[in-house]
């Protein structure tokens, strides 16, 4: 883990001062300096964010009949609000809120506790387990179909997360990192990843989950989050690793 994590660490300027630049121009307007800049950089990582910001409009505008009808489902199902919020670390480390349709009971977070002994994740780090029995009717269907996380288009749209990167954890979860572990934030979260389409769910060793970030960090190319994006849609249709 050593050897990955210094080996990433030789790239963090490139890609750090990449998201800064980009962050300004979203919230400052057009400055041909910084954009000048940005393309010295990496003509990429600009494509990479623009490219974000249009899909996640996009995907905002055409399934928001969909959206609306999850909305109802939910309602129906079980009471409580409609969007679940939890705040998660991005960034540089900093929190955001990320938004996603809720698929559990509305006092879920407060059972948690009870529920660590059934932990399946091997070194406890992450939490997950297969039959949570929080989760609603209409939760297990959403979640199968990873349709929960369709509100995170939000969170894109505000730069808060990208469409491919590594997953942002919940405070939980990152109160058991390692120091190694925090490289994974020099770059934006994202709603799908390496490891999503590398197991998902049946990965049950942390460690393996950190080195699947490592080498997206490390090899990352807009080919590299298209193929992503493309195997994405195939294990969301074939539900591997999903619960």
């Amino acid at each position: 883990m050593e050897q990955i994590y210094l080996s990433s660490r030789a790239c963090e300027y490139k890609i750090v001062r990449s998201i800064e630049l980009q962050t300004r121009l979203f919230a400052e307007g057009l400055n041909w300096k910084l954009a000048s800049e940005l393309i010295g950089i990496s003509k990429g990582y600009l494509i990479k964010r623009v490219m974000d910001f249009f899909i996640a409009a996009l995907v905002l505008i055409l399934l928001s009949p969909l959206y609306l009808v999850i909305a109802i489902a939910i309602v129906l199902d079980s009471p409580g609000p409609v969007f679940f919020k939890e705040y998660r670390i991005g960034l540089h480390g900093k929190k955001f809120e990320i938004w996603k349709f809720r698929s559990m009971q509305a006092d879920a977070e407060k059972l948690q506790p009870e529920l660590e002994s059934l932990n399946e994740m091997k070194d406890g780090v992450n939490f997950k387990i297969k039959d949570d029995p929080r989760i609603t009717r209409i939760g297990e269907f959403l979640r199968r179909h990873s349709l929960d996380e369709l509100p995170q288009a939000i969170n894109v749209l505000r730069g808060e997360m990208s469409l491919i990167g590594p997953r942002p954890f919940n405070m939980r979860d990152v109160g058991n990192f390692t120091p190694d572990y925090f490289f994974r934030y020099e770059v934006l979260p994202g709603i799908t990843g390496l490891w999503q389409v590398s197991g998902r769910s049946d990965i049950i060793y942390f460690e393996r989950t950190i080195e699947l970030d490592f080498e997206y960090i490390e090899n990352w190319s807009l080919w590299m989050d298209f193929t992503i994006l493309l195997k994405t849609v195939r294990v969301i249709f074939s539900k591997e690793g999903a619960y």
